[in-house]
């Protein structure tokens, strides 16, 4: 992808692109094939099962260990997750952990935030760049051979899995059972890079702009709860409240009854009630976000009262105008959940304000 946002034919990993838009044409042949009771079923069922297989197993477990297994249990998660037909353990676990290294900055792989709707939804799993897998963020999953071998051959499962649709229900059960519901599975799950970090409530502050999301919650098994995950990345459980559907946690919590998982990681009360202290990481980039939109409504003002196109105002005109600390105390509160690290945002946002004046890495 060029500087533009344009893609270029290189751009392209040329067999992933090709099984994308066959699975999305093959939703068509329902013309030729039919409906049947039996397909519809199967489809639904194995939405069902594999949405749960990704919030589950890619998702809490593989990307996050929110729980622990067995190794025998962990190749049966993987196995199913890869039924999704969303790339390799490896590459999924390893592409999410980046992107909570870097959410909603340069770093990261798909903010609509930086490249838009559409490159967030589905245009970075395209991206030859994007095709390779970062092995040394996996490195806890692959001393596991198992894991390795079927990261190499993750077309079987997925290859196993629309066999077994025709066996089961004809044509029917191939065209819907399989493509219509890997078609839904594949904008659903995308839909939590896209539509979570645009619609929906921030109750906790994360430094990006991850957001809770109750619509994909009920589409996801309760991945929606995206703000609430940001907050807490290691946990389980990602619906903090009773009334926050999240049944991939429950379904998690009957295997452990059943001794399939244990050590179901959920959040202290300090992070549900907003009273953590929040990391440097964190601050700085709320911080930096704070002191741009400041700053861009001090030259806003500026602008307004001399009548000057902000675009053309010098940040040293802006200097008298930086506010102090209680000034900045009141702009953060007036924009942020309560929290115990205030201080520290209100401090940060004051000297970030400072270096974007008198560096003019500010664009007015």
């Amino acid at each position: 992808m060029n500087p533009g946002g344009q893609y270029r034919p290189g751009d392209v990993i040329s067999f992933y692109s090709v099984a994308f838009v066959s699975i999305h044409l093959g939703c068509f042949a329902v013309i030729w094939t039919g409906f049947s009771s039996q397909a519809m079923v199967l489809g639904l069922a194995l939405y069902v099962v594999r949405i749960f297989a990704i919030g589950a197993g890619y998702h809490r477990y593989f990307a996050h260990r929110a729980f622990r297994t067995s190794r025998a249990f962990q190749f049966g998660l993987a196995f199913l997750s890869l039924t999704a037909a969303q790339r390799g353990v490896l590459w999924w676990a390893a592409k999410h952990r980046q992107h909570h290294m870097h959410s909603d900055t340069d770093g990261d792989l798909h903010s609509p935030i930086l490249r838009g709707f559409f490159y967030a939804h589905v245009g970075w799993v395209f991206l030859l760049p994007n095709d390779a897998t970062d092995y040394g963020l996996v490195g806890d999953l692959t001393r596991f051979r198992e894991l390795v071998w079927i990261e190499r051959h993750s077309y079987l499962p997925l290859a196993a899995l629309a066999f077994s649709t025709w066996l089961i229900a004809g044509w029917p059960g191939l065209v819907i059972g399989f493509c219509w519901s890997t078609v839904a599975l594949w904008h659903v799950t995308f839909s939590i890079n896209s539509f979570s970090h645009i619609i929906g409530r921030r109750p906790y502050i994360t430094g990006d702009q991850s957001r809770n999301n109750w619509l994909l919650a009920l589409l996801t098994m309760g991945e929606g709860w995206h703000n609430n995950h940001h907050a807490y990345q290691a946990s389980v459980r990602q619906g903090f409240r009773w009334w926050e559907f999240d049944p991939t946690f429950q379904i998690l919590r009957v295997l452990s009854w059943l001794g399939l998982v244990w050590d179901l990681h959920v959040p202290p009360e300090a992070v549900l009630r907003g009273e953590h202290r929040l990391g440097r990481r964190v601050i700085n980039k709320v911080a930096d976000r704070l002191a741009s939109s400041f700053l861009l409504e001090l030259a806003a003002g500026q602008a307004l009262k001399s009548g000057t196109a902000s675009a053309n105002l010098r940040p040293d005109e802006l200097w008298n105008q930086i506010p102090d600390l209680d000034e900045v105390r009141r702009y953060a509160r007036a924009r942020l959940p309560p929290t115990p690290s205030m201080d520290e945002i209100v401090r940060a946002t004051w000297q970030r304000l400072q270096e974007l004046v008198s560096t003019r890495l500010v664009a007015i």
